[in-house]
């Protein structure tokens, strides 16, 4: 991948980016560097009096202690042209000359020279890595004109406004009967709007769809699904490209398709809301029942909506940053808006249930939206697995007792999710799933077995669904909005306490900036927690009582622990600035929610100051001049990295101590980087969470506590050691990025950044690989560059292979930063073995070694020292 693709990070993004991005004009480095040498300057100052000294560890476990000696890692390598080395390098033993060191006094960019100009590298990085992603999404300059002040969004015509989609004219049923329809007892209608025009959604998908085929139509229950397969994904059952529907009737078949084919559409996009419209309002036509079910499939993104398109593809919304950004796809005002004309056309009151069969859709601004349109509604707040629902299971269930209620049939769908899947419970496709040579079911044998349960407990670590009951979604919202006007009057860097710490689930933006879609009731937990204010610590009780009767069936995995069903977005600053995530593109999209909550008010008042009534009306998206603010920010400051000695060797650690104050203290990193002489370059290879010698738990989920007075000295006993994954044949290092703290250091969550090659055409995309305690658990593949934008798990097949992505940072002959760079490095072939990581020594060679002290707005400081490894 070249410098110019690596600062990609959103969806396709189309962004010029040469070296930093254009929003990093000589004036934004000017600020940049003074903020550097700032902090480089109170850094060093240690305050009197005595500290207490915390030891800590860190959080993943290394293996080989005791046994016999482990091997050496190979030395990392910059792939581009010798770069001269800093004039002020010195050669030593072992891996050459010393990484440069900071030399006071130069005005002219970055100076590099002495001790200090490790924090200075560190820094840079730091900030590079931070906030380089913010940067991209805030592009160029916005026009303060172009944003709405405390104006009232007014409803546009969303579906007229998109391209047209490419549809047929509605066919009649010339030569297809449907079943007769019952006229004893209740009638179903159920509707699968399944987007699979996907590379690695469209075979779980179709099976999905055959899943649904095993139980078939009956009297009282007909099935009708709309399907829009991709052009060169799954090659199965005749490898068709089109849009077709069909009447599903009883197959046993997991693998082809047998039930009627009503019509043969061509290419329809279903990224819009007018192919939602066509598809529903002809299914009701012609199959009128008693009650109808919606279920839609995709990619899902929170809170923007999601069901994306490639082909044909078509421009997004250019008044909105968000959708001209990302591209087309079916936004949550446009999906409101399409139930809207769908009810009108065809005179339903609303439908039974909403299904939403895609990743991040549980968030209170779905549910707000699709509450005038459904009883109920079932979604995950986490991406989810391949696997998709549990169609046969909870199909099979309303064909036996069609008289059961809405609620009902939503709990059999949350009930089933994983365990009740055909490609678990069924002897013959758990074998094809884990068939001979399938990593998958390498990893499985390893941990014991592949029975049934043990797959689905396995496949259920991380999941989320629930089942929500629209008819409480305004009390909810009501007892949000009185908290959201108490928290006017609580001490805002204690809600910024519970932002970070609450349950969280995968970022839509990519993992360089904090996750922002929380569960609402862990949030309201730790509020009463954090909180010293009677009404803020009342409203938020008020606020979990309602998620708990709005949620009537919930299940998430141990890996999920704070998970209750429900999420909410709460940016960090850095998000919230940004037109693409902030309020201009949050209240367009999520329009409804932001209409009748004062979230988005609340928002406004965290990050502005700006206050407001119980009875705001006005969309609150404050002006681009306005003078944001950080309430997590710590001003945390490291000293100098004092070290027990300037070199270490395997089984010879160093020990590492600094003095560390500052408010807001978050999570505290290891941070570790390797200098290339040879290329005058910075790999960082190795990065762990710093277990603290206090933890607390909320609701299952577990963080870190650090000294109330943020002033402490902190000891840390490095080990030369490094990381890398092994795939039963080859092992390269790679950087593990800690994830999730959990409640011990087996549970604690790492992933890995790389492009995923489909073997069986060469495909490639955005991946992250999940490790825990030693073993891959998931692969994810993503829409966008750096692992943002629509995420999907996928099962790897063999042959399937990960090539890891490594972060250089590349000085010049001064030692300055030139820039932030990506690189591949090592590739792994997924065969009979799922990977595991591997403990190596640290290659021979000279090192950054220090602390990232992250504060509850996500910034972190870092201070380093030079170790030369022997």
């Amino acid at each position: 991948m070249s410098d110019k693709e690596s600062f990609k990070l959103n969806f396709s993004f189309q962004l010029e980016t040469a070296g930093l991005n254009k929003g990093w004009g000589d004036d934004s480095l000017g600020k940049l560097n003074n903020v550097v040498r700032m902090f480089s300057q109170g850094s060093g100052s240690s305050s009197g009096g005595k500290k207490p000294k915390i030891k800590v560890t860190r959080r993943r476990r290394t293996d080989g202690e005791g046994s016999q000696p482990r091997k050496r890692a190979q030395s990392p390598s910059r792939k581009r042209e010798r770069q001269p080395s800093s004039p002020y390098a010195t050669s030593g033993s072992g891996g050459g000359g010393n990484p440069p060191t900071y030399r006071p006094g130069t005005s002219s960019g970055i100076p590099m020279g002495g001790g200090s100009r490790l924090l200075i590298i560190g820094l840079f990085v730091l900030l590079l890595i931070c906030l380089v992603p913010i940067m991209i999404f805030f592009g160029g300059s916005n026009d303060s004109s172009d944003l709405l002040v405390d104006q009232p969004t007014q409803p546009q015509n969303f579906i007229q406004a998109t391209e047209p989609a490419v549809l047929a004219s509605p066919e009649a049923l010339e030569v297809f009967t449907p079943l007769q329809s019952s006229s004893e007892g209740k009638t179903w209608l159920v509707m699968l709007y399944q987007d699979a025009d996907d590379k690695v959604l469209e075979k779980d998908i179709y099976v999905d769809l055959n899943e649904a085929e095993r139980v078939g139509s009956n009297g009282r229950v007909q099935i009708v699904a709309q399907i829009d397969r991709y052009r060169g994904g799954y090659s199965g059952d005749g490898n068709w490209s089109s849009t077709k529907r069909y009447y599903l009737t009883p197959d046993e078949d997991l693998g082809r398709l047998q039930s009627q084919q009503v019509a043969d559409l061509g290419e329809v996009n279903m990224s819009q809301g007018k192919s939602l419209v066509d598809f529903v309002t002809w299914a009701v036509g012609n199959f009128p029942a008693d009650n109808y079910v919606l279920i839609l499939s995709d990619h899902g993104m929170g809170w923007p909506g999601g069901w994306s398109d490639d082909n044909p593809d078509a421009p997004g919304d250019r008044s909105i940053p968000f959708s001209a950004q990302v591209g087309d796809r079916l936004y949550l005002m446009e999906l409101d808006q399409a139930l809207g004309e769908i009810r009108e056309k065809t005179s339903i009151a609303g439908f039974e249930l909403i299904g939403l069969d895609a990743c991040l859709m549980g968030d209170l601004e779905v549910f707000t939206a699709l509450a005038p349109h459904a009883h109920y509604v079932v979604a995950s707040q986490e991406n989810e697995p391949s696997l998709g629902w549990a169609y046969t299971s909870f199909l099979s269930s309303l064909e036996k007792d069609p008289d059961m209620s809405g609620a009902k049939l939503a709990q059999m769908v949350v009930d089933s999710y994983i365990e009740g899947d055909q490609r678990i419970v069924d002897d013959q496709a758990r074998a094809e799933l884990l068939r001979q040579g399938s990593p998958l079911g390498g990893l499985f044998g390893s941990l014991g077995g592949i029975s049934a349960d043990q797959l689905a407990s396995q496949m259920s670590k991380s999941i989320t669904l629930a089942a929500i009951d629209m008819t409480r979604v305004p009390d909810l919202i009501e007892r949000l909005n009185a908290l959201a006007y108490a928290l006017q009057n609580d001490d805002q860097s204690s809600v910024a306490s519970a932002r970070n710490y609450a349950q969280n689930f995968t970022s839509l933006f990519g993992e360089k900036v904090p996750p922002s879609y929380l569960d609402l009731s862990s949030f309201s937990q730790l509020l009463v927690k954090e909180s010293r204010n009677p009404q803020v610590k009342q409203a938020a009780q008020e606020v979990f009582a309602a998620v708990n009767e709005a949620v009537i069936a919930e299940k998430h995995g141990p890996e999920k622990p704070g998970a209750t069903g429900i999420s909410i977005y709460f940016p960090n600053s850095q998000l919230y600035r940004s037109p693409v995530s902030g309020p201009e593109s949050y209240t367009a999209i999520a329009q409804r929610f932001a209409r009748v909550s004062l979230w988005d008010d609340f928002l406004a008042y965290h990050y502005t100051g700006r206050t407001f009534e119980p009875d705001a009306a006005n969309l609150a998206v404050p002006e681009v001049a306005s003078a944001m603010r950080a309430p997590g920010s710590g001003q945390i400051s490291i000293s100098p990295i004092n070290l027990s000695a300037n070199t270490a060797a395997p089984d010879q650690p160093v020990i590492l101590s600094a003095d560390i104050s500052g408010e807001n203290i978050g999570y505290i990193y290891l941070t570790v980087g390797y200098y290339d002489r040879d290329a005058n370059s910075i790999y960082l290879l190795d990065r762990d969470f710093l277990e603290s010698d206090q933890t607390y738990e909320v609701n299952g989920v577990y963080y870190p506590i650090w000294p109330e007075d943020g002033a402490f000295t902190m000891e840390f006993e490095w080990q030369p050691v490094v990381f890398a994954i092994n795939d039963g044949v080859d092992s390269f290092v790679a950087l593990f990025t800690p994830q999730t703290y959990g409640s011990s250091y087996e549970q604690a969550v790492y992933t890995v950044e790389g492009i995923y090659t489909f073997a069986d055409d060469g495909t490639t995309l955005s991946a992250r690989l999940y490790f825990r305690d030693g073993w891959l658990r998931q692969v994810f593949t993503f829409s966008g560059e750096g692992g943002s934008g629509e995420a999907h798990e996928i099962i790897p097949q063999p042959g399937d292979r990960f090539t890891i992505l490594e972060e250089w940072l590349d000085l010049d002959a001064q030692g300055n930063v030139q820039q932030v760079s990506t690189q591949e490095g090592g590739t792994l072939t997924f065969g009979d073995q799922m990977f595991r990581w591997e403990t190596l020594d640290a290659p021979v060679g000279d090192y950054l070694v220090g602390f990232a002290v992250e504060d509850l707005d996500g910034k972190s400081v870092e201070q380093f020292a030079n170790v030369n490894v022997k």
